[in-house]
């Protein structure tokens, strides 16, 4: 074994334990107050889905890297290597839905905190959590097409219309095709980028002129405090810019070697620690920056009532 498979095989290694970890701990306190009756915020419910899209695109991404640069490269046989890049283009495209969702619930709550009807939230809710769910059966049918196009690399003779993707390899085919191939995969995701985009510029228009009015109240009356809502909509806004920045450089990885005959070694290799990147970040970044995640976890305390 090499030592650069060596690194990157410790450095999959790593990346997959802490996204593990750091999801699983996430996972757990939400379930933990979901289960003891606990009135979970309505983005929190979506941040369970990002969650799960999370833990299964570190499982599917980092076990299998990890295994191959450890110096087991053709234990997968075909249904793996069909399943693995199923579930892992299946839970990216969740969790690209859930953060355009969440992007979309706070944008909501903040636009209309003033507003007074509850059937109104409820219908909105509603309609969220529907959007989740279609987002999940949409990419399980786009994703579907893995089952084709996927082969593993232990028993297939001739490789001549076949590219190596580290563990397993996937079919060539023509430009027409890849044409096709790119819209059916990518066309789902640009929609949810663009809600993505419209919701976050929502807020941040929100927060300006909330901050804008603060300048005219009276010191005397303006809380020094940031207001609840103001707090987790800045959360959501820096975890939408982290995930569209690690997103951006997945994308542009992952599209130099659709686009390639035969892509290089380290650009396989980029493609595979670029989709960790946000899995790996996400649950950490929202419990430092969570009034309630952060407050449980740092003082063991209840969450307060909303």
């Amino acid at each position: 074994m090499e030592t650069s498979e060596l690194l990157l095989g410790m450095t999959f290694f790593s990346l997959t334990i802490i996204g593990i970890l750091g999801n699983f701990n996430l996972l757990y306190h939400y379930i933990y107050f979901y289960l003891t009756r606990y009135k979970l915020r309505p983005t929190d419910w979506v941040l369970m889905h990002l969650i799960v899209a999370n833990i299964l695109t570190v499982v599917c991404k980092g076990v299998p890297n990890t295994i191959s640069f450890l110096g087991f490269k053709d234990i997968f046989n075909d249904m793996v290597c069909k399943l693995v890049f199923f579930v892992h283009r299946v839970s990216r495209g969740a969790c690209i839905g859930s953060t355009s969702f969440l992007s979309v619930s706070q944008a909501v709550i903040i636009s209309f905190r003033n507003y007074r009807d509850p059937d109104f939230m409820v219908r909105t809710n509603k309609c969220i959590r529907f959007s989740v769910y279609l987002n999940w059966v949409i990419h399980l049918f786009t994703s579907s097409i893995f089952f084709v196009y996927m082969r593993a690399k232990h028993g297939n003779e001739s490789t001549t219309n076949l590219k190596s993707i580290t563990y397993c390899y996937a079919v060539r085919h023509d430009p027409t095709s890849d044409i096709l191939y790119a819209i059916l995969l990518s066309g789902p995701d640009m929609v949810l980028l663009g809600v993505m985009q419209w919701a976050s510029g929502s807020m941040v228009l929100t927060l300006y002129r909330h901050k804008q009015m603060m300048k005219y109240m009276s010191r005397t009356k303006a809380s020094s405090r940031s207001s609840p809502e103001s707090t987790a909509t800045k959360t959501i806004l820096l975890l939408v810019s982290t995930f569209v920045t690690f997103y951006t450089i997945s994308s542009l990885c992952q599209s130099f070697v659709s686009i390639m005959y035969n892509p290089s070694w380290s650009l396989v290799n980029m493609v595979g620690m670029s989709a960790l990147l946000f899995p790996t970040v996400c649950p950490f970044l929202l419990m430092s920056q969570d009034y309630w995640a952060s407050s449980y976890l740092k003082r063991n305390r209840h969450f307060p009532k909303p």
